[in-house]
């Protein structure tokens, strides 16, 4: 509608959703999303692509897509190492790949997982260091470790540009290990259970790739809402224009400060929707 003294009314910007999954929109111990189901049915309405930006595999993230109903968006695997993008995300003439699985193109900016594993191994011979990669824990201690079932916990192995390790040393030497991978062009990060070790890459890049993406595809910049609750959703928050710190056990530190950074009370996915509220409700 038009006003008649400033003329025709303007709309705001589209609006991209980035969340974490694991103890954001899922709760940490159940993987229970039930309390933030309304809003994922309004954002649905309203046409909000909600992108999942998580520590997880792709072979998980296809599964949990269709339980949420995200199928139609983008997803950001192992912690912006693997990207998927689903047909009305994809460029006509570079990305469309008919032997694709369930339509999506897959990018991996990340280095492969089994590089960074012989690096992690001779790494650890090396310097003496103490700690279990993923890849070489049985399905069961995974599911031990994670509360998954068997099924889900061989989803969880399947990597392809990262790898998570339990550290079982000391401070310095876990200094040591993150300036020893630094030279490889590695990088260390800290999630909610695990340590993940992967390439120069993280959420927040992957989220700007995403980002350019639509403003390529689209001729129009989007606003963009950041949630996560752990360290390694940190670069996530810095980049997007709104973001949400959800309230965590962890005890790790969260430096994220600003006129944008709304922290919330509760915790999990009813933290998530208590967020969302925020910055939408308003």
């Amino acid at each position: 509608m038009d006003d008649a003294t400033n003329g025709p009314t303007r709309q705001p910007p589209p609006l991209l959703i980035f969340t974490d999954l694991d103890g954001s929109l899922l709760d940490h111990d159940t993987y229970d999303w039930q309390p933030a189901a309304a809003w994922l049915a309004t954002l649905a309405e309203r046409g909000v692509p909600v992108i999942p930006t998580t520590s997880k595999t792709r072979a998980e993230l296809l599964a949990l897509r269709r339980e949420l109903a995200l199928e139609q968006t983008p997803f950001i695997a192992e912690n912006g190492a693997v990207i998927g993008l689903p047909p009305s995300w994809q460029h006509a003439r570079l990305d469309r790949d008919p032997a694709s699985p369930d339509g999506l193109v897959i990018k991996t900016p990340s280095m492969d997982v089994d590089f960074i594993r012989r690096r992690l191994d001779v790494v650890r011979e090396r310097h003496g260091l103490h700690f279990r990669r993923l890849g070489e824990m049985t399905v069961e201690e995974v599911c031990e470790l994670t509360g998954l079932p068997p099924a889900g916990a061989a989803q969880a192995m399947a990597r392809e540009g990262s790898e998570p390790l339990v550290w079982q040393d000391d401070d310095a030497k876990l200094k040591r290990l993150h300036e020893t991978l630094e030279t490889d062009g590695l990088t260390l990060t800290r999630g909610g259970r695990f340590w993940h070790v992967m390439g120069a890459v993280n959420k927040g890049q992957a989220a700007n790739w995403l980002v350019a993406r639509y403003e390529a595809l689209r001729g129009q910049r989007p606003r963009t809402l950041g949630l996560g609750d752990g360290p390694n959703d940190l670069a996530l928050l810095a980049a997007t224009d709104m973001a949400v710190v959800i309230a965590a056990a962890h005890g790790q530190p969260m430096p994220l400060e600003g006129a944008q950074v709304y922290r919330t009370r509760a915790s999990g996915p009813r933290g998530w929707a208590e967020g969302v509220s925020h910055w939408l409700e308003a």
